[in-house]
């Protein structure tokens, strides 16, 4: 037997190294990736959603009497425009909640239709700045960029112009459902109405 057998050439030994090597860097790879992934979906689970929003939010009821100035956002669940924009209403929310009342009123829920239609909601989101009376002091309709809402809280926490007053971004439609109508006519007005037309009638 020589000594240089091939089981023990250093060549294979160099490339079973190698291989070890390379099969460690793959396990490490696969291993932060793992955990990269375990973060990223975390991450995204944790951020603000419209419901938790609304069960956060202070009663309009409340927020009307509290002496408080008031954010109110007129919004859907199905809106997109709403739900890209809930991570920057909830982190306002946490850093203005002692000053502001925040305020979610879902269009979808017919409750809310006087307020709808004293704001003129045609669009949404639609945000309404409330001084600490309840009075509407400005509007803003559709995406806005967190630092100009921050920037009209600030001003609203002061009682001063808000800098921003009518700002208008990107929005979801939508119309607000009008009030029926009595389908029924007073009768006085109908013999009125009846008399008109028996009257053309005979002409």
């Amino acid at each position: 037997m020589s000594t240089n057998s091939p089981v023990h050439s250093p060549e294979k030994s160099e490339s079973k190294v190698g291989a070890r090597v390379r099969n460690f860097l793959i396990a490490i790879v696969a291993i932060a990736l793992s955990i990269a992934l375990v973060l990223g979906l975390r991450t995204e689970t944790t951020s603000a959603t419209l419901s938790q929003l609304d069960e956060q939010s202070t009663p309009l009821e409340v927020a009307l009497t509290n002496t408080k100035p008031s954010f109110i956002e007129f919004y859907a669940n199905w809106c997109s425009v709403c739900q890209k924009m809930a991570p920057d209403i909830a982190q306002l929310e946490q850093q203005y909640a002692d000053k502001v009342n925040f305020v979610m009123l879902n269009v979808d829920n017919t409750k809310w239709l006087p307020e709808m239609l004293r704001y003129r909601v045609d669009g949404i989101p639609h945000f309404v700045y409330l001084n600490k009376d309840g009075e509407a002091i400005a509007q803003a309709i559709g995406d806005q960029p967190r630092t100009i809402m921050s920037s009209n809280l600030e001003a609203l926490v002061a009682d001063s112009p808000l800098p921003y007053a009518q700002a208008s971004g990107r929005v979801s439609q939508f119309n607000a459902p009008v009030a029926p109508t009595s389908t029924q006519d007073d009768p006085r007005s109908h013999g009125r109405v009846v008399s008109k037309e028996n009257s053309l009638e005979e002409s």
